[in-house]
């Protein structure tokens, strides 16, 4: 089906949800999303089993993370902005084309060079077709129906990133890991489909004139250059040109980012909206919370499977307690927040996320699930329904309603840039490389300082967030799909610009 193909037309802001079109653009976006949020999970799941086979060690498997997580980071705002321009529609069916492509080029991968470099390209993908779900359902249904319309696909949205976890550990247990990318195909088929004939094209007539294509590159090599270098550090030392060249580039690169959007007449990150100190402090505090999150993701499943022995499917299921209560209490989060203000959440949160994370560390050999790793995971998710709701609330309050979508943008953007960051570094931090991933002995004692670590990151955003937030001055209302359901992996993304 070609992504240029018409689709029925509608005057936007038009579509009712009990309409029958309604319920086809709900399909194809929470679909296409879906895609990008069952990918996210699946992949820590099939580490172990990408490793034994492809023979690679820890840097392996931390590209295999990282080289999504850093194209897609790198890129979401870009991705946005191409769908706010060229037409929703058309830049999120792109999306899902390039998305399946890549997974086909994944799961068809000879050796970790080649994974790595497709799950690069999976990035590239994601971040154009992850605005454009929301942004279709901002720009296509009626104002009184869109709150509806956002809730379905949060809600919607929750229950594939639970199913995730669970049909990628069954796909590894009865095939094998390269499944877990090749399911994506036959979906993105039907996303296409259903796209091309049911989703109307909608664009914003207001839309920059110029791309930010300069910041865009910048952006990447910096957070290219640094994430090289910290994992290439653990196998050669900081006097190798290959680490220190690499750091220095990111560093470089980072800082041109900098001056490059203080100057620039269409940045991707508008530097003024860092005068604002709700704003600048819920940032810093969405880096050291998302930067534990990204480390926790990363090693606990892999602990899970080679330490405790679990199967790929008991590993999958194992942070299912995270989703069910977000999708419990993230909503009365953000409404106890909305009445006290955003400290006390947001202070309370990252602590008692802390507290399960420190628990988590003591589990080793021989745990069981009911035992030894129900109870830490269920604080865990505790903790993060403390805070993810407020700190997105505070996010787009602290920044006029025209600038809302790019705030959250810009928030999604530094907490896929904290999780990055953080699987890049902790393996340095706590001296695993090589094969020792593979070896329960290496990895027990590495896990559990790594989530001490992890758990000092929330500890640290609490801290922050007691020091620094305050109530944001009131900004016009705007609609958020975190009144429903906040992602793991990322900040939601607002619904006016993806």
């Amino acid at each position: 089906m070609s992504p240029g193909r018409a689709a029925p037309s509608a005057l936007p802001g038009s579509v009712r949800y009990g309409d029958p079109s309604g319920r086809w653009i709900l399909l194809a976006t929470v679909l296409g999303s879906g895609l990008a949020f069952v990918d996210a999970t699946v992949v820590n799941v099939a580490l172990p089993d990408i490793g034994s086979d492809l023979g690679a060690g820890v840097a392996g498997l931390q590209w295999t993370v990282s080289a999504y997580t850093l194209t897609l980071a790198a890129l979401i705002l870009l991705g946005g902005s191409l769908g706010d321009r060229y037409g929703r529609r058309r830049v999120f069916v792109v999306g899902v084309v390039w998305f399946a492509t890549a997974s086909l080029l994944c799961g068809l991968a000879p050796d970790i060079r080649t994974l790595v470099a497709a799950r690069a390209l999976q990035g590239v993908g994601g971040a154009l077709l992850t605005p454009g779900s929301l942004a279709i359902l901002q720009a296509t249904f009626h104002p009184l129906d869109r709150a509806r319309a956002i809730g379905a696909w949060s809600g919607l949205g929750g229950i594939a990133g639970a199913v995730g976890p669970f049909l990628g550990g069954w796909l590894i247990d009865v095939a094998n890991w390269r499944w877990a990318f090749l399911v994506n195909v036959p979906l993105a088929a039907l996303v296409v489909t259903v796209a091309a004939r049911h989703v109307p094209e909608t664009r914003d007539p207001v839309a920059a004139a110029r791309l930010d294509l300069a910041g865009a590159a910048l952006g990447a090599i910096g957070l290219g250059g640094v994430t090289y270098g910290l994992v290439a550090w653990p196998d050669a030392d900081l006097d190798q040109p290959r680490v220190w060249g690499a750091l220095t580039l990111g560093a470089a690169a980072l800082a041109a980012f900098v001056a490059d959007q203080r100057r620039s007449p269409h940045p991707m990150v508008p530097p003024s909206m860092f005068a604002s100190r709700a704003f600048t402090a819920a940032n810093v505090v969405t880096f050291a919370v998302y930067a534990a999150l990204g480390g926790v993701f990363f090693l606990l499943v892999l602990n899970l499977r080679v330490v405790a022995g679990f199967s790929a499917v008991a590993a999958g299921i194992a942070l299912l307690p995270v989703t069910v209560v977000m999708l419990l209490l993230s909503a009365r989060a953000g409404a106890l927040a909305q009445r006290i203000g955003p400290r006390l959440p947001m202070t309370a949160g990252p602590l008692v996320a802390g507290a399960g994370v420190g628990w988590m560390s003591s589990i080793g050999t021989g745990a069981s699930y009911v035992g030894d790793v129900l109870g830490p995971v269920t604080l865990f998710g505790l903790g993060l329904a403390l805070t993810v709701a407020p700190l997105t609330a505070t996010v787009l309050a602290a920044v006029d309603d025209r600038h809302a979508g790019v705030a959250s943008g810009v928030n999604n953007a530094v907490a896929r840039a904290g999780g990055l960051i953080a699987v890049a570094a902790l393996p340095l931090l706590v001296g695993l490389s090589g094969a020792a991933y593979a070896d329960p002995t290496a990895l027990a004692p590495a896990f559990r300082a790594a989530m001490l670590i992890c758990a000092g990151l929330l500890a640290a955003g609490g801290a922050l967030a007691a020091a620094l937030v305050t109530r944001p001055t009131p900004a016009p209302a705007v609609e958020s799909p975190c009144h429903t359901y906040c992602a793991v992996a990322g900040t939601p993304l607002h619904p006016d610009r993806g």
